[in-house]
């Protein structure tokens, strides 16, 4: 299994990121997202890596950090979404928005990236949606994380607590930053605040 990718950027194109590491440049399908936050081509960067083997090939496919591996890998858990549906989708929103739209069951953002129908869509949310109770992201969100009296509207609080879930957060985690955050914040603001946290510890 190869985890992370480390060294020199060889090659920076659309859809493909060449990683040299130890004198082998190491050819990673990307997304848009990830392609805006590498360096110029000759600067160091580090791609998170996910390897997809098939009968008739094997591709690797990097990321810019964990979250949209989570993302990317929860995608292609869907019946019908490809790896390269995985990265179209992830090329058209960041992270924080996937997860979002997820939490809040919003199927139609999903139409809006090419070869992606309302059908699709529509399995694509239901599916993700049970898939916040799996081992892998810890248990749904329950009412005894959202904070009682806090005048924030729960909704906003429970959505964005399962959206940090779809990222791969635990509840405690994310429900423990999301506390200390402005009660009057949108779902969309507390979890790019709450990520920004997370992620500067």
């Amino acid at each position: 299994m190869i985890y992370s990718l480390r060294g020199r950027i060889l090659v920076k194109e659309l859809g493909l990121a060449v990683i040299e590491c130890g004198g082998v440049g190491y050819g990673c399908k990307t997304s848009y997202n990830t392609l805006k936050k590498l360096g110029d081509i000759g600067s160091e960067a580090m791609l998170y890596t996910h390897l997809h083997v098939r009968e008739d090939a094997v591709d690797l496919f990097g990321f810019a950090d964990m979250q949209e591996l989570n993302c990317f890998r929860l995608l292609t858990s869907v019946s019908g979404i490809g790896p390269k549906a995985g990265i179209s989708i992830l090329s058209d929103m960041t992270p924080e928005q996937f997860a979002f739209f997820i939490a809040s069951g919003d199927s139609k953002a999903f139409t809006k990236t090419k070869g992606i129908g309302a059908k699709t869509a529509q399995r694509l949310v239901l599916e993700l949606k049970d898939k916040i109770s799996s081992d892998s992201l810890g248990t749904k969100a329950d009412n005894s994380y959202i904070p009682q009296n806090s005048g924030n509207d729960e909704s906003a609080f429970g959505e964005a607590l399962e959206a940090l879930m779809v990222l791969g957060y635990s509840q405690g985690e994310a429900a423990a930053v999301l506390r200390k955050l402005d009660p009057a914040l949108s779902t969309q603001e507390l979890i790019k605040e709450t990520l920004r946290l997370l992620n500067s510890r």
